[in-house]
């Protein structure tokens, strides 16, 4: 039986670094598939974003904290190292690679001081306390534009000191594979905080803490230190996003940052380590693609986050991972078929609503009778622009149901 035990382990154990290596040549071939400036652009902000949602996930996934105002620490690191790459522009003999560390230091030692207040209290009132210094910080801002800038912010230029083997990180190619490098570390240690006696431990003061202290622990010191590594890594993500961007605006510290980063770990799936970067992935397409595409992008997030609290309250990584017991079975090809017929049908649903949506829109901003929806002209004073909408709504949803039926079948035929 030891035997048997120390094969599973080895198995699991390849398995887990082969995810590991695929992960690593992910960050390292994507420029091959998403080529231009713009791809580069984008996968620059997602791994910059895949650190932040991480981080905070340390808090909401692992300890159950929920916070409104971790946008201060990843604005915060933005500008220490804003602040630290103008420096170096005058003369600090600091490798801009390093910049990033800068800011996640100044973000910890900021910690360090609000972290002690914040984790005084869990729940709720932990939650309003990040709320309160949260804003307080965005108060600070305002009264000191001496260091934050004001209304204009501070800009840099990130091709500054000495370049190490001709690496200058103005092309946006080197800059991408400096976020990678940061990305796939940063990742790799909190996956590794995971693993640790503390990490356990904040596990078990998120499900039961008066047992953890009846144990002798005290569980208001380990959200502590949980709280300002998790700041450490915003910090982090924060300064690529300064040598990104090469301005940093007291918007980064807003509530409204906050606000996006717990919406979009929730998304992705707060209970799976891998849930935030699934959702900093939509995080980034929704801001950028999303929005370009359509003036009611903000109506169609709040659609799916309600769709998702209702039928998916694990977030984007429970759907996925709730097929591993039927793979196990062998029942994936078998399922595969009506995976795709839901799909399908779903869209067809999705693409009439998204048509009426759009259609009034167009009416509340006064547009005009011609509305272009996937570059179809509808009218929205004629009827039938509404009706084929409603149809098309009510086909998705009727063969939707149909489908669903069926795949309830293949996969609990216990039932029926």
């Amino acid at each position: 039986m030891a035997w048997v035990a120390n094969v599973g382990d080895g198995d699991a154990h390849a398995l887990h670094m082969a995810w590991w290596l695929a992960y690593a040549l992910l960050l390292a071939l994507a420029p091959l598939l998403w080529t231009g400036d713009l791809g580069l652009s984008l996968l620059s902000q997602i791994g910059v974003v895949i650190i932040a949602c991480l981080s905070y996930n340390m808090l909401l996934g692992q300890g159950g904290m929920i916070s409104f105002g971790h946008a201060v620490y990843s604005g915060m690191g933005a500008f220490f190292a804003i602040h630290t790459l103008n420096e170096v522009s005058n003369g600090w003999a600091l490798p801009v690679s390093l910049i990033p560390l800068a800011g996640g230091l100044g973000s910890a030692m900021l910690a360090l001081l609000l972290g002690w207040v914040s984790t005084q209290k869990a729940g709720m009132p932990f939650a309003m306390i990040t709320l309160g210094l949260g804003e307080l910080v965005g108060a600070f801002a305002v009264m000191f534009p001496s260091f934050f800038g004001g209304e204009a912010g501070i800009s840099g230029n990130r091709v500054a000191g000495n370049s190490v083997w001709g690496i200058t990180f103005g092309p946006p190619i080197e800059l991408y594979y400096l976020v990678a490098c940061y990305t796939f570390i940063c990742t790799a240690l909190m996956y590794a905080f995971t693993q640790t006696p503390l990490g356990r431990m904040l596990e078990a003061v998120r499900d039961n803490p008066e047992r953890v202290e009846f144990l002798g622990y005290n569980p208001r010191v380990v959200r502590y230190f949980t709280f300002v590594m998790a700041a450490f890594f915003a910090g982090i993500s924060g300064g690529l996003a300064a040598l990104d961007f090469e301005r940093v605006t007291t918007d980064v510290l807003s509530a409204h940052r906050s606000g996006v980063y717990l919406l979009f770990t929730f998304l992705g799936g707060s209970t799976f380590f891998f849930g935030p970067m699934v959702g900093a992935v939509l995080m980034v397409l929704v801001f950028a693609l999303l929005s370009e595409w359509t003036q009611a992008w903000l109506l169609y997030l709040g659609l799916i986050f309600v769709l998702m609290v209702r039928y998916a309250p694990g977030g984007v990584a429970s759907l996925l991972m709730m097929n591993r017991r039927q793979n196990r079975l062998a029942k994936m090809r078998s399922l595969g078929m009506s995976y795709l017929a839901m799909t399908v049908t779903a869209l067809v649903a999705l693409t009439g609503a998204a048509a009426m949506i759009e259609m009034m829109y167009h009416i509340h901003i006064s547009a005009g009778p011609d509305c272009y929806f996937l570059n179809i002209s509808l009218n929205v004073h004629r009827a039938d622009s509404w009706l084929g909408a409603v149809l098309m709504v009510c086909t998705g949803c009727g063969l939707w149901a149909l489908t669903r039926h069926h795949h309830l079948q293949v996969t609990h035929p216990e039932v029926w």
